[in-house]
């Protein structure tokens, strides 16, 4: 993570700062992306997201899918911990 440049603490259980990347191809079948923090997928699954999201989908409405998404991932985070990590989300509908 880009915050962790420089951390010797992070650094000392094994953080790095050096970016993982993924390609892949997207086809007609693709509708949704979802990049999210960290603080998003300690508590909801892949499968759960989606679910939340496909309703604003089919509605054209990103903002809303991103605002289900951080509002049920800072309940889980004040249900399990006394602090909220970072929640950060981005939707992108596809054609």
């Amino acid at each position: 993570m880009s915050r962790s440049v420089g951390d010797l603490v992070a650094a000392s259980v094994g953080v790095i700062p050096d970016p993982e990347f993924y390609e892949t191809e997207l086809n007609d079948e693709d509708k949704i992306m979802i990049i999210a923090s960290d603080g998003v997928w300690e508590f909801i699954s892949n499968e759960d997201a989606v679910s939340m999201v496909v309703p604003f989908y089919q509605q054209n409405n990103p903002d809303g899918a991103c605002d289900k998404i951080v509002k049920e991932s800072v309940a889980h985070w004040k249900r399990e911990d006394e602090v909220i990590d970072d929640i950060t989300v981005i939707c992108v509908f596809l054609k």
